[in-house]
């Protein structure tokens, strides 16, 4: 395998995607790592260890390093790291590529430092960080020099990131700890109360998956799903409509669509009236949720398009920013992009 010289990395809560130069995204897979306690070795990595959760005998752990955008183990986000970068890279002593990862755009110092010391330890040799709400517009082929203002919502695993980018800056953002794993969390918490059984967190995705909804569709579809019944702690399946799914999801979606707004709401007004004509851009994994555009749409009035791939639009554009470091290290010195 030829060595890789410039990576880009979209370490998400959810998924971890690599983007090499000239190939495109390489790899898509969950951020999980199973672990055996007794001897703290690695035993799988991504889709082989998100395949154990909620299933594993108790001296192998499967762990999610990453929670609500930030690293929460820093020691296993190195690992999980140095194991994609090896997969995707190639391994060598005397060859460290160039890496550019994404970060919510809320995170604090200490925990960019902490992203940053964890690429450097996973074989990294100049590591760039990167705000995702900008990456997630670069990806999705918009051009974020010019003068006009673009709103891009990027719903991701842990986090959903909010901004409105104008001359290659943010002028107005937020961040809050409300996406994809908190639909999940709302899933288990309603088929708790609504149907007595309790469900995993694999089953809770399958759900949000198959039949997850925002906006009321047309004809409404259910599956069949299984769990453990709380009253009788026997297994039990029970059939759940989409419809249920818009009662299950309604506190994360009104979460979402009041940061949208709020964000609205402290733009100037200049940067408004273009992002009135052009359209909001919703990007990340939550894009794929059924009618997610026309709900964020209903609250807003404004249109709202999906980009043309949203899972993969950060590693995209970390991968693009790569290719013009020269112009956003100098803007960056400038204190003018979000680039550090």
């Amino acid at each position: 395998m030829g060595f890789a010289s410039e990576v880009g990395i979209d370490l998400g809560t959810a998924n971890v995607l690599v983007y090499i130069k000239g190939k495109g995204v390489v790899l898509n897979e969950p951020a999980v790592v199973a672990i055996n306690s007794d001897t703290d070795e690695i035993l799988a990595v991504g889709e082989e260890a998100r395949q154990m959760l909620g299933r594993t005998p108790a001296n192998i752990v499967a762990v999610k390093p990453l929670r609500d955008g930030v690293i929460s183990d820093f020691d296993i986000t190195e690992r999980l790291l140095k194991y994609f970068i090896r997969k995707t890279c190639g391994s060598g002593r005397f060859f460290k590529p160039k890496i550019m990862i994404c970060v919510p755009s809320s995170v604090t110092e200490v925990e960019k430092r902490a992203v940053r010391e964890a690429a450097e330890a996973a074989g990294g040799k100049d590591v760039y960080l990167m705000e995702e709400p900008v990456a997630a517009a670069i990806g999705a082929g918009i051009d974020i020099s010019k003068p006009d203002g673009v709103m891009v919502i990027d719903i991701g695993g842990g986090t959903t990131d909010i901004a409105v980018i104008s001359l290659g800056g943010i002028v107005a953002s937020t961040s809050v700890k409300m996406a994809g794993d908190k639909f999940d969390e709302a899933i288990i918490k309603y088929m708790k109360k609504a149907h007595k059984l309790y469900i995993g967190e694999r089953t809770a995705e399958e759900l949000k998956l198959t039949i997850g909804t925002a906006f009321p569709r047309e004809e409404s579809i259910s599956m069949e799903c299984r769990g453990r019944d709380m009253v009788s702690g026997l297994p039990k399946s029970v059939q759940v409509t989409s419809e249920e799914m818009i009662e299950a999801l309604e506190e994360p979606l009104t979460v979402i669509c009041e940061a949208v707004h709020n964000v609205l709401e402290v733009t100037p007004p200049e940067l408004a009236a273009d992002i009135s004509n052009s359209g909001l851009i919703l990007t990340g994994g939550g894009a794929l949720l059924y009618g997610m555009d026309r709900r964020i749409q209903d609250r807003t009035g404004i249109e709202v398009k999906i980009a043309e791939d949203p899972k993969s639009c950060v590693a995209l554009g970390t991968g693009k920013a790569l290719d013009q470091l020269d112009r956003l290290e100098s803007n960056a010195l400038n204190k003018r992009a979000p680039y550090l």
